[in-house]
């Protein structure tokens, strides 16, 4: 008799291989350069197929990226790291810090979710990831793990308040009504996190736009 371990595990990472290559069918539709992994590993394979030796690259504020190893098998290949996560930065240094990131030769990212039908939905606080998005003349590079997957817009922004902003919150010890509760109140805080949203139904216009969809848990 098989391992129902196993066997469980095996049936999930086939239900999100099918999801992902789902979604990877539909974004590719609609003029995105995507491609399904199963693996962290695979994901950065992929980053690092797409970004030259010595090249610049942006990394805004995503937890993925991180997870997926990015930082230091990128400095191994001899690139120049632009981020705003240093906790050393005066504001000055991290508002310049966001520029340097949207003017890097490549732009590297998550996406806050994914639709099934390939949209990609974004919900940002200060406004400097969302618009390095939204414009740049950069190619750009999203990897996204399935558990981002939603049905619809509608149901992505319902999982990036309830499940991704919570734990963002507290990871950036702001002082948010959700960060007390676990979950979304639609707050007027002025300390609140929620404040621009962008849709890419479609690539912007000129712009390379790779997606990668991992079959893994990456970020919230």
């Amino acid at each position: 008799m098989p391992d129902s371990v196993n066997v469980f595990e095996e049936s999930r990472q086939a239900s999100r291989r099918l999801l992902g290559q789902t979604i990877v069918k539909a974004m590719s539709a609609k003029g995105f350069i995507a491609e399904y992994v199963d693996t962290k590993e695979q994901a950065m394979d992929a980053v690092l197929r797409i970004i030259p030796e010595g090249a610049s690259v942006g990394i805004p504020g995503s937890v993925t990226i991180r997870e997926i190893g990015a930082f230091e098998k990128l400095r191994e290949r001899g690139c120049a790291i632009f981020h705003h996560w240093d906790p050393s930065f005066t504001p000055e240094q991290r508002k310049q810090a966001w520029k340097d990131e949207a003017s890097s030769d490549y732009f590297l990212t998550s996406s806050n979710g994914v639709t099934h039908d390939g949209m990609l939905v974004n919900i940002d606080g200060n406004g400097n990831r969302v618009g390095a998005m939204a414009w740049a003349d950069n190619p750009i590079i999203y990897v996204v793990g399935v558990n981002k997957a939603s049905r619809d817009i509608q149901s992505a922004l319902d999982r990036i308040r309830d499940h991704a902003t919570p734990p963002n919150a507290l990871r950036l010890h702001v002082d948010t009504p959700c960060s007390k509760v676990g979950h979304c109140v639609d707050c007027d805080a002025s300390t609140r996190v929620c404040r621009a949203v962008l849709i890419l139904e479609r690539p912007t216009m000129g712009r390379k736009t790779h997606v990668i969809i991992v079959g893994e848990d990456l970020g919230y």
